[in-house]
Order: C-alpha cells, then sequence, then structure tokens
C-alpha cells in the first residue's frame, strides 16, 4: 500500500471516532510512503476489515504522523490481537528481529516510537520482545518513555538494538520509580563503562528488578566493581549477568569484589561470569565465598582460563556448600584431573549438584569416564554435558550405557550413541544448558527445557 498525502478518513470500530490521516505529519521526520512488497504487506482492501484494536491503533497513528507501516510489525499485532479475542491476558509481544521464519523489517527508533505510544496503556501485554532491531538511542528514549506510563510491562527484552551509553543512562533512570518491570535484558547494546554505573546507580534504589541481564555490555573494571558494591545490599535481584566485560590487567581485582558480594548477599540465585578471564585465583575467590553463601544455586563460569588446579577449590567446596544446582564450567581447561577431583566429590559428598556442563574443557576418556561413575551412585545429578572434548570407546560405551538404562535421560546430555562396524560412539545433540541465548531456533520451541536446562532447573522470575 502506500500512504497517501491527501487526507483520508478511516471510522475507528471501537468507539466511532473519525481520524484525520495523511494531512498532517508528526515531529519525527517524514519516511518513505512505499510499503515493503512483502506477501502479507497491508494491501488497501484490508484496512477496512481490521477489526482488532492493536492494529487499527497501529494504523491510525501511522496515518496520522505520516509514517510508513512496518508489515513486520503489522504481522505481528495481528496475531496479539487475536490472542486478546480469545480472552488471553499477560501476553508477551514478540517482535525479534532475527526471526528466521517470515521477511523481516527491522525496525528503526522512530517504528518503536509508533509502537511505543499504542502499547502505553494496553493492559493485555506484559511483556515486549525487541531483539535484533535497530531501535538505538532514539528507541531507548521511547523505551524509557513506555517504562515510566506503561504499569504492567513486567519483561522487556532490548538485546542486540546498538543501544549506547546514553540510551543505557535513559533507561537506567527510568527505572528509578518504575515498579512493575522483573526482567531487563540489555546483552549486546554497548553501553560501556559510562551506562554500567547508571545501571549500578539504579539498583540502590529500584527494588522491583528480579533479572538484569548485562552480557556483552563492553562493561569495565570500574563497573563490575560497582555491580558486586551495590549487590551486596540489593535485595531484589535474583539473577545477574555480567558476561564479558572489557577488562584490563591479570590480577582479577573483580573476583575479589565479587566474591565479598557472594559473602554478603543471601538472594542472588544466579550469577553468569562468563568471558571474565578468570583464572585459578579467582575460582578460589568465589569459591571462598561458597562456603558461607546459602541462596546462589547457578554459577556460569563458562569461557574463562580455569585449568584442574581450579577444580580442587570447586571440588572442595562442594562437600559441604548445600545450595549450588547448576555449575557451568564449558570452554574452560579442567582436563582429566580436574574432572577426576569433580567426580569424586559428587560420588561420595555432594546431593545438590542437578547439572554440570564440561562441555570442551579438554578431558579424555579417564576423566570422562569417572563422571559417568559418579551418575551411578549420586542420584540427584541428572543433567551432563559433555561434547567437545576426547571420546574414546570406553566413553561412548560408558556414556550409552547410562542412557540405555535410564540413568541418562536423553533430554539431559548433549550427546546421543549409535553403532558403526559394532564401535559405540556418540553424536552431538541440541542440547544444553542456555542454547538459546543468543538466537532462536528455526523450527521448534524457542524455549525447550531440553536446549535451556538451566532456566528450567533453577527459574527465576519472568521467563517469557
Amino acid at each position: 500500500m502506500t500512504t497517501s498525502p491527501r487526507p483520508a478518513v478511516k471510522r475507528n470500530l471501537r468507539g466511532g471516532r473519525k481520524v484525520a490521516a495523511g494531512a498532517r505529519s508528526g515531529s519525527l521526520p517524514l519516511a518513505p510512503t512505499t510499503a515493503p512488497t512483502t506477501s502479507w504487506a497491508v494491501k488497501s482492501s484490508e484496512v477496512l476489515e481490521i477489526m482488532s484494536s492493536l492494529q487499527e491503533d497501529y494504523y491510525n497513528l501511522c496515518m496520522e504522523k505520516s509514517r510508513k507501516i512496518n508489515s513486520f510489525v503489522w504481522h505481528l499485532l495481528q496475531e496479539v490481537d487475536e490472542k486478546i479475542e480469545k480472552g488471553l491476558e499477560g501476553i508477551t509481544l514478540n517482535i525479534a528481529g532475527n526471526s528466521h521464519l517470515m521477511p523481516v523489517e527491522r525496525m528503526t527508533g522512530e517504528d518503536f516510537w509508533i509502537l511505543s505510544r499504542i502499547l502505553k496503556k494496553n493492559p493485555y501485554i506484559n511483556g515486549l520482545d525487541v531483539r535484533y532491531n535497530l531501535i538505538s538511542d532514539v528507541g531507548a528514549y521511547y523505551a524509557a518513555r513506555l517504562l515510566q506510563k506503561q504499569h504492567k510491562l513486567i519483561y522487556l527484552n532490548l538485546m542486540f538494538n546498538d543501544i549506547g551509553p546514553k540510551g543505557g543512562e535513559l533507561i537506567a533512570k527510568a527505572l528509578h520509580k518504575n515498579t512493575t518491570l522483573k526482567y531487563l535484558r540489555m546483552t549486546g547494546n554497548k553501553i560501556e563503562n559510562e551506562g554500567g554505573m547508571f545501571f549500578a546507580a539504579m539498583l540502590q534504589i529500584n527494588s522491583s528488578l528480579e533479572k538484569l541481564d548485562l552480557g556483552d555490555c563492553d562493561l569495565e573494571m570500574q563497573s563490575v566493581i560497582a555491580f558486586a558494591t551495590v549487590l551486596t545490599q540489593n535485595q531484589t535481584i535474583q539473577a545477574i549477568n555480567l558476561n564479558r566485560p572489557i577488562l584490563y590487567g591479570e590480577q582479577e581485582e573483580s573476583t575479589v569484589h565479587l566474591g565479598h558480594m557472594l559473602k554478603e548477599n543471601h538472594c542472588l540465585v544466579a550469577l553468569h561470569l562468563c568471558k571474565h578471564n578468570m583464572k585459578n585465583c579467582g575460582i578460589k575467590q568465589l569459591c571462598d565465598a561458597l562456603y558461607l553463601n546459602r541462596s546462589l544455586r547457578y554459577l556460569d563460569i563458562s569461557c574463562n582460563k580455569i585449568t584442574r588446579d581450579g577444580m580442587v577449590y570447586l571440588a572442595d567446596v562442594l562437600k559441604s556448600n548445600t545450595t549450588l544446582e547448576v555449575i557451568d564450567l564449558s570452554f574452560n581447561r579442567i582436563e582429566n584431573a580436574g574432572a577426576k577431583y569433580l567426580s569424586e566429590t559428587l560420588a561420595s559428598h555432594n546431593r545438590s549438584v542437578k547439572a554440570l556442563s564440561v562441555v570442551s574443557n579438554n578431558i579424555e576418556g579417564e576423566g570422562l569416564v569417572a563422571l559417568s561413575q559418579s551418575m551411578k551412585t549420586n542420584p540427584t545429578l541428572s543433567n551432563v554435558y559433555i561434547w567437545g572434548n576426547k571420546f574414546d570407546e570406553a566413553t561412548c560405551v560408558a556414556y550409552s550405557d547410562l542412557i540405555q538404562m535410564g540413568r541418562l535421560k536423553p533430554d539431559n546430555t548433549d550427546v546421543e550413541s549409535f553403532v558403526v562396524d559394532g564401535h559405540v560412539c556418540l553424536a552431538e545433540v541440541s542440547n544444553g544448558l542456555k542454547k538459546h541465548y543468543y538466537w532462536r531456533p528455526t523450527y521448534g520451541e524457542a524455549c525447550s527445557q531440553s536446549s535451556n536446562a538451566g532456566s528450567s532447573l533453577v527459574p527465576v522470575g519472568p521467563d517469557l
């Protein structure tokens, strides 16, 4: 369709008021007037048949402000309207820009402005997922305003939207007075140290946010330490993701402060410290704190530089710690010795750990078989992920036996067995603790328990 410059009159089907559209332009710059020609682009003949309020409001506002209709948004609003007509509430509006299932016209900041206007007073939507779009700091401004005015929103996903430090500041300040948002994902937006400091300051004031994801945001040492300091007092955050900060130096100062935080904090359930350049000294700081901590259930220290010596500290603390349930050690280098340290503790002492990932840790057959043996004596350990290590035939047979006897369920591991010329082999399956952290699958469930076992085993707040 094209947005003609002639004044057009459209009747609002809910209240009978008429809206003059196209005669005036809004405060934002005029967009191109030709709509995209996707298979479900809006046609003129369809406009009069609109019966759904969100689509209607979106169309009216686009006409009023002389904005191009984003056909991707249009299509998804139709789906939400159908859910509302069925009487559903607590709906998450998913406008992910990385969808592989339909043509995507990614939203800009101006598109998000229109969207925020129609969602401002909508009572049915409590979740908004706009990951992998292009809303930038412009959209962050309108997201901040939405947080100030929309009092039903409990989940907001803004990951990878080209939001910078200024946009991060706006959103953080909006959360000073917001009392409804429970889960915010800022993953992949380069808010840097400046934006990180505003979020740390926000946690001193906000008392409703339960989950905060600032992974891949280019935080620096100052902001990581600020979060650790604030979390010694904050009593509402249950899960925080500080993955991949930009840290310089070899002294691992951040883990000293994070360790102190774990000694003082009694409500944090999940802590993600992936890609922190953590070595054995760093894991020792965390383990020393875990002797005192009785709330943390999910520890993610994947993609670090931890070796077998670090496993001595972890294995020792697991003998007395009874709260840790999920441990992600993927992409470290614990080798056979480290795997055997863990196996001995899991077999003889610990009965709280439910899931362990040692993916790509340079473990050979001896260590992998030791882990499989610990499952035979430990009834609690249900999920084990081992792909990316060095399998020999003894390893393949050990895990094949666990699967066949029902001790290790197919959905709870990332391997499956098959036989070639009388030899048992293992193949990779797409299961794990957080397979869909960055992306959505092209088919099947987006949040399947087998692919995202970490959040299934340790659910924290809303997971929409």
